[in-house]
């Protein structure tokens, strides 16, 4: 095996424009999205819903991989969501949940009515400024500090192999775990915790999941015919799997943790 590109040591940075662009790929992958993506484990919820809530918000839902947890939790959540395509999956599967077709950063929501405001897989593709304002908002007026919850599944990189997978897909799973999001004064220090665990997949689901990534849907057919090749050559021949094999993808789960700060 060729040497592995070292691990970057910051989370990459994003333009406006170039955060856009790369978010509008997703508007018509919904129902792929929402069979191949990673669920979250069930301790990221404890951690993040405080005593006592009864309202969240989900920004960038997505079809709701992350908000099913907390409308299993009993919370009264409202789910939004850029996409139409990302929220008819979300609907059709979470019934109870009410949707809204709007940006993180301008959800029309009134102010106040959240006790705790989510980002699942989604913060990347906000303006943190605008996020954590339009968060601040969201969650002000309540008895108590309100939480934002910032959430991040991607793969476990610190793993040789994975992290040249990660290469070949394009997948951008390689910024640090660790590094806290910028939140803003509206919030105290991010706390952070961390869990590892791994998916099972196949080599055919690889090539799903490798789908459903920006880069993939906005690559041309020559682009992406190539990264089908590569991934094909390395799993079956570099590393010798067969299809329909069983394997063990790891993966990582970051939860950051940020409460409200009094206005003065």
């Amino acid at each position: 095996m060729s040497a592995v590109p070292q691990r970057p040591t910051a989370a990459p940075r994003l333009t406006d424009t170039a955060r856009r662009e790369a978010g509008e790929a997703f508007h018509a992958s919904g129902e792929r999205y929402d069979a191949i993506r990673p669920a979250y484990p069930a301790g990221v919820v404890d951690f993040l819903v405080p005593a006592g809530a009864r309202t969240a918000v989900d920004l960038g839902a997505g079809t709701g991989l992350f908000t099913a947890l907390l409308d299993a939790r009993g919370l009264e959540v409202t789910a939004v969501d850029p996409s139409a395509a990302m929220l008819e999956v979300l609907r059709g599967a979470l019934p109870r949940v009410r949707t809204v077709q709007a940006r993180g950063e301008q959800t029309g929501l009134p102010d106040g009515c959240a006790d705790v405001v989510t980002a699942a897989q989604s913060w990347h593709w906000m303006d943190p400024e605008d996020g954590a304002a339009e968060a601040a908002r969201l969650l002000g007026g309540g008895a108590g500090p309100g939480v934002l919850g910032i959430v991040s599944n991607q793969l476990d990189t610190s793993v040789p192999w994975v992290h040249r997978l990660s290469r070949i897909m394009h997948a951008g799973d390689v910024h640090p775990p660790r590094q806290p999001p910028v939140v803003g004064e509206r919030f105290t220090a991010p706390e952070g915790r961390w869990w590892h665990w791994a998916q099972a997949i196949t080599p055919e689901g690889l090539h799903e999941l490798m789908a459903t990534r920006s880069y993939h849907l906005r690559a041309t057919d020559a682009v992406r015919e190539r990264m089908r090749a590569n991934l094909d050559w390395y799993l079956l021949e570099h590393l010798g799997h067969a299809p329909g094999e069983r394997l063990e993808l790891p993966y990582v789960t970051s939860a950051w943790r940020c409460e409200t700060r009094p206005l003065c």
